[in-house]
């Protein structure tokens, strides 16, 4: 009917500036080619950094009657967006939830997303902090890496790189968090302070499955992707 679903790559923004590439600014060629009548409107869509399902909708009822139930799904525990993960290390449990409080924290001029890990109630109350819950199961396992599939219980922007790297597990391709985690002697541990961002760092053996080059790992993609969105 009305919906069109299509896979959006890394990169992409849902949103940009006049002259931008975008997604928003692709739509009217779109729209043009599968000769539409009615513009196409963004229900659901990925971070720009993911890849994954996008969701458009060419009636403007179904646009927001979808919109309002992916908002208010949470509220009656109901989950429909489900995210698959490719990591850098395998975690210590086949399954489980990560929970932490995450909040914005400026360093020098540019804000970062950082766990709080015990959070107060004032801050909780006052919205400076945000509880935040992710399940996750793995699903396959090989060469130190692991392909998780993550169910997000709550919404906060960078919450599953944040999550992942809490299981000392981030995700490959992420240069922003994967800093968090360091090795001594190849055994992971969590940073306490927040590392600057850097390229993920990658042993030599990963680095040849991959067919990748140091000089070539800031251009590896973030491996997290919309896997599957559940419609009422």
């Amino acid at each position: 009917g009305a919906l069109l679903a299509l896979s959006k790559p890394p990169g992409l923004p849902i949103l940009g500036r006049p002259g931008d590439l975008s997604l928003d600014a692709l739509l009217p060629a779109l729209r043009q080619r599968l000769g539409l009548a009615a513009e196409l409107h963004v229900v659901k869509a990925p971070a720009r950094e993911y890849s994954g399902l996008v969701l458009l909708s060419s009636c403007y009822h179904t646009t927001k009657k979808l919109q309002q139930f992916f908002t208010n799904a949470r509220c009656r525990g109901q989950y429909p967006a489900t995210y698959r993960a490719i990591t850098v290390g395998v975690p210590a449990e086949v399954e489980g939830e990560i929970s932490t409080g995450l909040c914005w924290q400026q360093q020098g001029d540019r804000a970062m997303v950082v766990p709080v890990p015990a959070p107060g109630r004032r801050s909780l109350a006052r919205k400076d902090v945000k509880s935040t819950l992710t399940r996750y199961r793995v699903l396959s396992a090989v060469g130190g890496c692991a392909l998780l599939q993550l169910q997000p219980r709550t919404a906060f922007p960078e919450q599953l790189e944040v999550h992942l790297t809490l299981l000392l597990c981030p995700a490959l391709g992420d240069h922003k968090h994967s800093s968090r985690v360091g090795r001594v002697l190849g055994v992971p541990f969590l940073t306490l302070e927040t590392a600057p961002t850097r390229t993920q760092v990658l042993d030599e053996e990963l680095l040849s499955r991959l067919g990748l080059s140091p000089r070539q790992l800031h251009h590896l993609p973030l491996h997290i992707h919309l896997q599957e969105l559940v419609l009422p």
